[in-house]
This record gives structure tokens, sequence and C-alpha cells, in this order.
């Protein structure tokens, strides 16, 4: 069996009852330690897999929200946008931009928390790469997530009142 295939057949055995990694170093045959990189491996990939006292566990994913805005800010603004959005509950799963040449440019991102702002903004900091927003004179699109549609309203009606909300051209209707 290669790493892949026992890393998917692991995948695939957890659910809501916990299992050791011991358990699954001996079905597997391999040690408790390429068991537990196998499911860091995992975890990196799959945010509903938890791991717990008593082992490893999948949550039943959760019936969340998406809405796309369309925003537009200067590149300083960036982490003041991205924490709105966090703080008020929503995910940044992805920032696309619609170029007139190149057509619609999709990132995909995984923004959950202030942390991960703050990581994402350091990663420009020590490149000489830019948001993807400076090719279209800082609009951009924000897919977000979250757990309600209220929280959606929430961060919407905070993008507005912070100024980055775009008008949608009606096309984009």
């Amino acid at each position: 069996m290669t790493t892949a295939e026992r890393r998917e057949a692991i995948l695939a055995q957890l659910g809501r009852k916990p299992i050791a990694a011991r358990t699954l170093a001996a079905k597997y045959g391999v040690s408790r330690q390429v068991i537990v990189q196998d499911l860091a491996v995992l975890r990196a990939a799959h945010p509903n897999v938890i791991s717990t006292a008593r082992g490893y566990v999948r949550q039943q994913a959760e019936t969340a929200c998406t809405r796309e805005f369309k925003v537009r800010h200067t590149p300083a603004q960036t982490g003041l946008e991205l924490n709105l959005i966090v703080d008020c509950g929503g995910r940044v799963c992805s920032t696309s931009i619609s170029h007139r040449v190149y057509g619609r440019i999709t990132v995909e991102l995984d923004i959950r928390s202030r942390q991960d702002v703050l990581e994402f903004l350091q990663a420009f900091e020590d490149s000489a790469s830019t948001v993807l927003s400076t090719a279209t004179d800082g609009y951009h699109y924000h897919l977000v997530e979250a757990a309600t549609p209220e929280r959606l309203d929430l961060i919407e009606k905070e993008l507005q009142e912070h100024g980055f909300l775009a008008p949608l051209q009606p096309w984009e209707k």
C-alpha cells in the first residue's frame, strides 16, 4: 500500500467515533509516528479532521453559506478588509479578479482568523509580489463562507460601512 492509498483509507475510516493513532498504526503495519504524520497531512487538506484526547475524528460537514462580494481598496487596506471579514465570522475561501485581457482569475485562500491574515500579509512582505487586485485598480471579489446568511449580511454591512463594497455592474448581477 502506498502512502497516498493509506492516507485515503485512513480518511475513509474516520468518523464520529475517535480512532487512536496506535490503532491505525497496527492496522496499517506502520509506526504510530507515520500515522501522526499522515494525519497532519490529512488535517491540512481536510479541516474537518480533528485531533481529540481519544484519537482522531472527522466532523460532519456543517451547512455553511457562501456569498461573493465585489470590493475595492488599496493594497495597504488589505489587512483591514480581511480582518473585518474574519472578525464577523467569515472565512475567505478565494479571491478573484475580472481582467479585461485574461478573464476571470481566481486564487484559492483559506483565511479564517487574524493569524491567517497576518501570515498572508507577511508572505507579501517577504517577496516582491503584490496583491492580485493591483492588476484591476483595486477591484476584486471574495468568496466568503459563514455559518448563517445573517453572518454574511453582517459582513456585507461592515464592508459597506468601511467603503470597501463596490457596486456591481449590470452584467455582474
